[in-house]
């Protein structure tokens, strides 16, 4: 028996597989279709029948086709021989008669639309050699699969088309339906329960670990058709892979690309604030805007007057000249250093910039309203021809990049439009939030699409061996949210949510202390920062790593404390503050307290100290949870 075939491959076609995947496709079949064909046999009179041997697919021509009574008297005959089944021509008996009589006599009949007796060699060749039947198909199912390329989507229509009476699935690792008939539902187990044949085909990753199992289940009672399933199911592993491994490529490049721009956007966001003149473009409007922006001197022009001078390095002001002659003479500019310079703009629109040193030199920007001396053209284009000795530079766009300021305001403005796009919150009230893994952690993007599938259309940020990000949502509901993220997350993890703030610059605190809380959180828990006090505090400590040396600080104390209770007026009085207090915790008389106190003092310890007080209330918490 050939491994990759399995068992069943050599078994006889049944008539259902003739329909289905075979030679009659394009039959209508009134019947189950169960009966194996081992021969055919044409059948032109009715008393040829005496000569029909059982599982033979009877198919009628001449007299025996000629009518309905002839086609019913046909079926009779083949009950009585066990024949497999009775093909006749479409014209031969009614739909409504011919299902009838099939289910009455347990015969399935066949209507067909070609000649039956090319239909008849087509059959006998099938039934002759079975193997090379379901060769054929598992053969057309590779073709179509190959075609099919590397998608899920379009390889599960191939298997459910090519593999007719099968419904096909892919499930993923835990059992979620990915692509294909929901139908199959879930496992191979499944059917086998139900009287149904079932199929099923693991689907490995490029590492190859466990990404999937492809599912397949019918009704067919052919005992080979299963084994073809599996082979074609097999076919199919190699451009799923490819569309797992094409899938995580994509994924991971989106999350990057993703990350790099909440990245980008938060330290915009922080330079904006910190440099608010940094990154502007202003406009002179008149004289008083040029003192502003710097010394104004006056400089011969072609052609006429025109305004030079220098900008304070740093500025991000843009000095426009008055016209440098309304007869069409050009304007020749001065120098700029660390600013935007544009030379004087003429009826023409021509303008010749000057030199710039440190600065930049815009070409072909458009703007819409220029000031020049004090007159306001609406539309004119500035354009600059400059020589650049210092840091700046020109963009692809034509667009000057300020190396003192840092990105230009266009730059600024498309990461804001990106993140927008994505549905990010770029400004109002934000609150920021960090999922910690707790242990190993599996791959990035997959927490981004889990974590964007429970949170909603928010940045994912690495931080800290963990992810972070913000969303326009107050601390309850986001809180809420995380925790829903958590339950899916397939590794344990604990969140944390910071406290709301204004604005993306103020980003950074609510992630500072949503990263705090997640520390303080256990597994599966999420914890917020504008409710951790003391308690969630001492609750963050690693008893595990502390025990031992909290035991050594508490030792001379356990060596006299046989049961537990000096230890436990101890913890009581640091964490309350006081005798009368750890008295009413404790449920016993103040002088008891006090007592008690004497014996601990007298195992070395001064509780008026500050720095023992704390070592003690530390080693106590640690001790005692």
């Amino acid at each position: 028996m050939n491994p990759v075939r399995g068992s069943g491959w050599a078994a006889p076609v049944t008539v259902a597989e003739l329909v289905n995947a075979g030679p009659l496709a394009g039959a209508r079949m009134y019947g189950t279709g169960e009966r194996p064909v081992h021969q055919v046999r044409i059948v032109d009179r009715l008393s040829v029948f005496a000569a029909v041997a059982p599982h033979t697919a009877v198919v009628l021509i001449g007299a025996a086709a000629s009518g309905g009574w002839a086609v019913e008297m046909a079926m009779r005959r083949a009950w009585e021989q066990a024949a497999a089944c009775v093909i006749a021509p479409s014209s031969g008996l009614s739909e409504g008669s011919g299902e009838v009589l099939a289910d009455r006599l347990g015969v399935t009949l066949l209507f067909v639309d070609e000649d039956p007796l090319i239909l008849a060699v087509r059959v006998a060749s099938a039934a002759s050699r079975p193997e090379a039947a379901r060769t054929q198909l598992v053969a057309r199912c590779a073709t179509r699969l190959a075609d099919a390329g590397a998608s899920a989507r379009r390889v599960l229509g191939v298997l459910n088309a090519e593999l007719p009476g099968t419904s096909v699935t892919l499930l993923d690792r835990y059992g979620r339906y990915l692509a294909g008939r929901q139908s199959v539902g879930g496992p191979a187990g499944d059917f086998t329960t139900a009287g149904r044949w079932a199929a099923e085909v693991e689907v490995l990753d490029q590492e190859g670990a466990v990404l999937g199992t492809l599912v397949a289940g019918g009704s067919s009672r052919s005992p080979g058709w299963p084994a073809v399933v599996r082979t074609v199911l097999g076919l199919a592993v190699a451009p799923l892979t490819a569309w797992a491994a094409q899938e995580r490529l994509r994924v991971a490049r989106d999350f990057a690309l993703q990350s790099s721009l909440a990245e980008r956007l938060l330290n915009e966001a922080a330079a904006e604030e910190s440099e608010p003149g940094a990154a502007a473009t202003g406009q002179a409007t008149g004289p008083a805007d040029l003192e502003a922006a710097g010394s104004g001197v006056a400089g011969p022009g072609v052609g006429g007057p025109r305004v030079g001078g220098s900008v304070e390095a740093g500025s991000a002001e843009v000095v426009t000249g008055p016209s440098a002659g309304e007869r069409g003479g050009a304007s020749t500019g001065g120098a700029s250093t660390g600013g935007v310079f544009t030379g004087g703009t003429s009826t023409r629109g021509v303008a010749t910039g000057g030199v710039s040193t440190g600065g930049v030199s815009t070409g072909g920007a458009s703007m819409k309203s220029t000031s020049i001396g004090g007159a306001s053209i609406a539309g004119a284009d500035v354009g600059v021809v400059g020589l650049d000795d210092g840091g700046g530079g020109v963009d692809a766009d034509g667009v000057g990049v300020d190396s003192v300021g840092g990105m230009d305001a266009d730059r600024q403005g498309g990461v804001r439009v990106e993140a927008v796009a994505l549905g990010w919150p770029v400004q109002g009230t934000m609150t920021g939030y960090h999922i910690r893994p707790v242990g190993p952690v599996g791959d990035a993007p997959l927490a981004q699409a889990l974590i964007t599938a429970a949170v909603g259309q928010v940045p994912v940020l690495p931080r800290s061996a963990g992810w972070a990000g913000w969303a326009a949502l107050d601390p309850g509901r986001l809180a809420a949210r995380v925790e829903r993220c958590l339950q899916t997350m397939p590794w344990p993890c604990a969140g944390g949510v910071g406290a709301p703030v204004e604005g993306l610059p103020a980003v950074g605190e609510s992630l500072l202390g949503a990263e705090a809380a997640a520390f303080v959180a256990g597994p599966g828990t999420v914890a917020r920062a504008d409710r951790m006090g003391p308690a969630e505090l001492l609750g963050a400590l690693p008893a595990g790593v502390l025990r031992a040396p909290a035991e050594v600080v508490l030792r001379p104390l356990l060596e006299i404390d046989k049961d537990g209770t000096l230890l436990g007026t101890l913890a009581a009085v640091l964490e309350e503050g006081g005798a009368l207090k750890a008295a009413e915790r404790l449920g016993v008389h103040r002088n008891t307290v006090t007592t008690r106190l004497e014996r601990i003092k007298s195992a070395g310890f001064d509780l008026d100290d500050t720095a023992t007080r704390l070592a003690l209330q530390l080693a106590c918490h640690v001790v005692l949870r």
